[in-house]
């Protein structure tokens, strides 16, 4: 009877199209614990990444956990000999999912594998791919074991209906803080068949001094001995106290045009002769396998990424930029875009804290920027938000009728235009109030402050850095913003595009620590609190206020607050926003009416809370 009920399992595998002896249980790494990235390789057909039977469009694997009403479908990608960061791989049998895990339990898992034309794409169920397709299996997980600022300490950042995304496991909501540039940080020398273009090619040596053995186990190469540097610079970027930095994935025929995630159809000489004249853009058309991705160059972004969480950072995907924004599909959601949302999602979604940038510098439309943000949430099982950037003078074009209906995009990158940062504050405001109106608000951060010229300049040529503290880091925050990422200027030393140290300006990642440090270590009811510049007799005061419980007031130079409390009772304390000193006024607000003299010789905050 055995023998016999072997035997048809054999015969119902030939129909199926099962490899029977090739089933194996998926290889399970990462440590089974909640927030933690549990990776499920399994061994599937043998592929390349130039095969026939296209690896990215005509297999599609997806693995749905489930534990109680909790379900989750995650993508998973071809993943060549399963160690390709390391060996470069092209080819192999591996195939990968990441799973990052919102409660503990046990989790149970069933996959699917198809096959097809396209079906990584489609909606239809497609062929069985045998091998994997209908496994199941139970992953036991755990209590995370992690501590600050490790993001598995804190959970998923969730977009809860504020202005302010939320950590899901801790409950804080964060302020985020860090660099904007360059643009083209992925351009690295160590990252595998990266081009040079334009001579950018960057090595980040100024950071090998900030590397930390806490990275080793995310080096890669043959010797492990690749990425020292860029993982100096995220550690030296949390050393200074910030959160977040920012990177475009594909920049071809763009402003630097060295990174895509996509395979070449041509050598590297051959792509940067061609890619360096910037008013010749036909990389894209001629140059490019866009149904094609370098597996080994994405397994090593993926290490980039990886520490980067572990060290607290939040990851701002830029998918696109201005110049290439129709690239793919004339700006539509069709087939090539579809294919590269896919690869991200699959590859880096599983992170905690992340957003999705449909475009810098938008210029698709916006019923296109609504399509893709919707793809996102559709297929991104984590719902990191997807966010809209755009021109300083077009966000009436794109914004308003993000706010004026319901829609799948949560988040404004704001970019503005004044050297001096003078729109930063206004602007700011408009979007958090006027979507705070529409009853649907939305995550509004500052990603490009000041002007393409100049912007944040390095320290050697302003080391006090007043306008970008006073008008754009606390306008920005005393506005209801949501934090800020700093743009280099192109005229400047260590520029958008030719940055290799963070550490020019490492004066101001100070001061931003101070703002950083008081909005997230006060307690401050920050989804309650509005702006209210109308509350002091000078209207360029900024005040940001939970009425009759908190209050910051902030002065741009030295003089008087004078303002009327609907009550008293108030403790009352200083901070100098450029050197972090505080000064604790003793007792209690006696009158309504305060009459306060800032102690500091420029810009001041007080903090006024029950």
């Amino acid at each position: 009877m055995k023998k016999m009920l072997l035997n048809k399992a054999i015969l119902l595998a030939a129909v199926c199209g099962i490899c029977f002896s090739c089933v194996t249980e998926p290889q399970i790494s990462g440590e089974p614990k909640k927030w933690h990235k549990i990776t499920l390789t399994f061994d599937g057909p043998e592929s390349d990444e130039m095969a026939d039977i296209n690896p990215f469009a005509d297999y599609r694997l997806d693995v749905t956990f489930s534990l109680g009403d909790k379900s989750l479908i995650v993508p998973g990608y071809f993943a060549a000999d399963g160690q390709a960061a390391y060996t470069s791989a092209k080819s192999g049998n591996k195939w990968r999912v990441h799973f990052s895990p919102n409660a503990t339990g046990e989790w149970k898992y069933e996959v699917s594998f198809r096959k097809g034309k396209d079906i990584a794409i489609s909606d239809e169920e497609g062929e069985g791919a045998g091998y994997m397709d209908g496994q199941t299996g139970v992953l036991l997980v755990g209590k995370s074991d992690k501590s600050a600022p490790d993001l598995r300490a804190k959970g998923r950042l969730t977009y809860v209906g504020e202005h302010y995304l939320q950590f899901a496991e801790s409950g804080d909501y964060f302020v985020k803080m860090g660099a904007d540039a360059p643009e083209n940080m992925l351009a690295y020398d160590e990252i595998d068949d990266t081009p040079n273009v334009g001579d950018r090619l960057k090595k980040w040596t100024d950071h090998a001094q900030d590397y930390n053995s806490d990275a080793d186990s995310f080096l890669w190469g043959p010797n492990k001995e690749k990425g020292k540097n860029l993982l100096g610079g995220i550690n030296y970027l949390h050393e200074k106290g910030m959160n977040v930095f920012s990177f475009l994935t594909f920049n071809i025929d763009g402003d630097d045009r060295n990174v895509f995630p996509h395979l070449l159809k041509v050598g590297l000489d051959e792509y940067e002769e061609f890619a360096n004249v910037k008013k010749n853009p036909k990389s894209w058309e001629t140059n490019v396998l866009q149904d094609r991705f370098d597996v080994s160059k994405m397994d090593q972004w993926e290490q980039i990424f990886s520490y980067g969480e572990m060290k607290g950072m939040y990851l701002h995907f830029k998918t696109q930029e201005n110049e290439n924004d129709q690239k793919m599909d004339g700006g539509d959601l069709g087939r090539t875009r579809k294919l590269y949302y896919r690869q991200l999602i699959a590859r880096y979604a599983h992170h905690l804290a992340l957003n999705w940038n449909i475009g810098e510098e938008e210029t698709k439309t916006v019923a296109q920027v609504k399509e893709q943000a919707t793809y996102f949430a559709q297929n991104d099982p984590y719902q990191s938000i997807a966010v809209v950037h755009t021109f300083p003078n077009e966000h009436e074009k794109y914004y308003q009728p993000l706010v004026d209906e319901a829609t799948d995009v949560k988040g404004f990158s704001i970019q503005t235009n004044k050297p001096d940062f003078h729109r930063v504050h206004s602007v700011t405001s408009k979007w958090v109030k006027a979507s705070a109106a529409s009853g649907r608000k939305l995550v509004v951060a500052v990603d490009e402050p000041g002007d393409a010229r100049h912007a944040l300049v390095p320290d050697k040529d302003n080391i006090d850095h007043n306008n970008a503290r006073i008008n754009a880091l606390w306008g920005t925050l005393m506005a209801g913003g949501a934090g800020l990422e700093w743009y280099f200027g192109y005229q400047h030393d260590h520029s958008d595009l030719t940055c290799e140290s963070w550490r020019s300006r490492d004066a101001f990642w100070d001061q931003c620590k101070v703002a950083l440090d008081f909005f997230t270590q006060n307690e401050l009811p920050l989804t309650e609190m509005v702006n209210m510049n109308e509350m002091t007799a000078d209207t360029t005061d900024y005040v940001y206020a939970k009425n009759g419980d908190t209050y910051l007031v902030f002065i741009k130079e030295p003089g008087k607050i004078e303002m009327e409390l609907p009550d008293i009772g108030y403790n009352a304390s200083w901070l100098n926003p450029k050197t972090g000193e505080q000064i604790t006024i003793d007792g209690q607000t006696e009158n309504e009416k305060i009459n306060l003299d800032s102690p500091f010789e420029l810009d001041a905050l007080l903090y006024l809370t029950k």
